[in-house]
């Protein structure tokens, strides 16, 4: 009884989003295989207070209806005459189906295909990233993907093995996009800099015996592996600060991280018991407070190296330097996000901002869609791209977040291109409390504009085939419009 009543309220007011059980009104009809079960029926009912109608076809009318549209789309075409390719009765009894689980080897991506093969030796493959395993050749049509062009940015900071004490970041959350902050300033300030590697599944599963809650969001748990990694490699010290606050983009009423981003540090030093053993820094700092900064990193730095040769002096030179290159990053990331918005014009292309978080970039966590986006023949825009574009307004949630900020705008930015052809996908981490705000404002600033608003959430679970049909069917009604 709880689980059918829990479907039912799940349904119509967090899917449906019902204010209350009469806003859908007296006379309904009910559709769709959960409907067959009684309980859930009856639940339905008496949570809006009087019976529906279930037709006797109610698990079969997405089908019915789906040939419906089928033939009146033939029609329209001119084509109602062509026979249907749908097998015959016959065919029918002798239809045969097996599935096999594999890894494709074809490039770097190593997706896990899921391959269905049916009478008569055809195939459907899914849980692939390119079109490689299904057309046996990667396309060469040039694409245009922010997400690929960031990843490059990142591995430029890389480790190089000069002698000096190693200082080890895991990269994940807000590392993301504060890699080349920290990296040149250890660097400037006479460490070495490494970073974890990059994340997949077995680095997932080396630090999840030390995750203590399975309700954080995924890229969280994540970085239980980054840090374990870390330490495997024998780093002389983990930096992973706790921040509660961002750099301030004066695109809202505050500029927070999340509380995830903000003291995940926390956790991980609760959790990892390794992490005794070897030195953690995982101090409060703050990089929105540039004057106070060096100061405050100084004695950090004091309390965790005693031994260090490094003066005041030389952390304001780093400090200055770290500054600098974030800034230099950030301007990069626009500098590419303008080009491939103007080659998306000159070449009539549909372009996608692809609105998450800084961290939605990792292959791990993202699963492709990015790849996806672009086979479908899009340019993949990201929203730090573009929400500089746009100055503060009014929305009718608190804006305090710094990440969230960016997602508001870059949905603003959308609206307010008279270009039908740029539209927003936001992404959204199962175990991401906050991005129930955020989805609510996204979708209301889309739908006031007349756009359409699509939301894909993601987790570990790597199968892409209802993302596969979610972004079929949003260029599919792009088309239509």
């Amino acid at each position: 009884a709880g689980l059918s009543i829990s479907v039912v309220k799940n349904a119509l007011y967090k899917v449906i989003r019902a204010v209350d059980s009469k806003a859908i009104g007296r006379e309904i009809v009910v559709q769709g295989g959960t409907f067959l079960n009684d309980a859930v029926l009856r639940a339905f009912e008496q949570e809006i207070g009087h019976d529906v109608i279930r037709p006797t076809i109610a698990g079969l009318m997405g089908a019915y209806g789906a040939a419906l549209y089928a033939h009146e789309k033939a029609q329209a075409a001119g084509k109602a005459m062509e026979l249907s390719t749908l097998l015959s009765k016959e065919a029918l009894e002798e239809f045969t189906h097996s599935v096999k689980a594999i890894t494709c080897r074809g490039c770097s991506n190593s997706c896990k295909l899921t391959v269905n093969t049916f009478s008569g030796g055809r195939k459907f493959i899914s849980g692939n990233r390119c079109e490689k395993p299904v057309t046996g050749v990667k396309s060469t049509e040039a694409q245009y993907n922010m997400f690929e062009e960031k990843r490059k940015l990142l591995a430029r900071y890389t480790y190089k093995d000069t002698g000096k004490p190693v200082i080890g970041i895991p990269m994940g959350l807000n590392m993301y996009e504060l890699l080349p902050f920290w990296y040149k300033f250890f660097t400037t300030l006479g460490y070495d800099v490494k970073t974890s590697p990059a994340s997949n599944r077995q680095l997932y599963l080396k630090g999840q015996h030390t995750i203590p809650s399975d309700t954080a969001c995924f890229p969280a748990k994540l970085m239980h592996g980054h840090v374990e990694a870390l330490l495997d490699e024998g780093v002389d010290a983990v930096f992973y600060p706790c921040m509660t606050y961002n750099f301030d983009e004066n695109l809202g009423d505050n500029h927070y991280n999340c509380p995830v981003v903000a003291y995940y540090p926390e956790v991980i030093s609760s959790n990892i018991q390794k992490l005794k053993d070897t030195v953690f820094i995982g101090d409060y700092v703050g990089l929105h407070r540039r004057h106070d900064f060096p100061g405050k990193m100084y004695e950090i730095l004091r309390r965790h190296f005693p031994n260090g040769t490094f003066t005041k002096k030389d952390v304001k030179k780093a400090s200055d330097a770290a500054y600098a290159e974030y800034d230099l990053y950030m301007r990069a990331v626009r500098a590419i996000g303008d080009k491939f918005l103007a080659l998306a014009e000159e070449q009539h292309k549909p372009v996608i901002v692809l609105a998450g978080r800084p961290y939605h970039v990792d292959p791990e966590i993202n699963h492709g869609i990015d790849g996806l986006i672009c086979d479908c023949g899009a340019v993949v825009v990201t929203e730090d791209a573009v929400a500089c574009k746009e100055k503060k307004f009014p929305t009718k949630v608190l804006n305090q977040w710094t990440y969230h900020s960016r997602l508001y705008a870059a949905a603003k930015y959308v609206v307010d291109r008279a270009d039908k052809r740029v539209n927003l996908i936001q992404l959204v981490s199962f175990g991401c409390g906050v991005d129930a705000i955020t989805t609510d404002e996204v979708r209301g600033i889309l739908h006031d504009g007349g756009k359409i608003y699509t939301q894909l959430k993601i987790d570990e679970i790597t199968n892409l085939g209802a993302v596969r049909i979610r972004l079929r069917s949003l260029f599919a009604a792009l088309d239509l419009q």
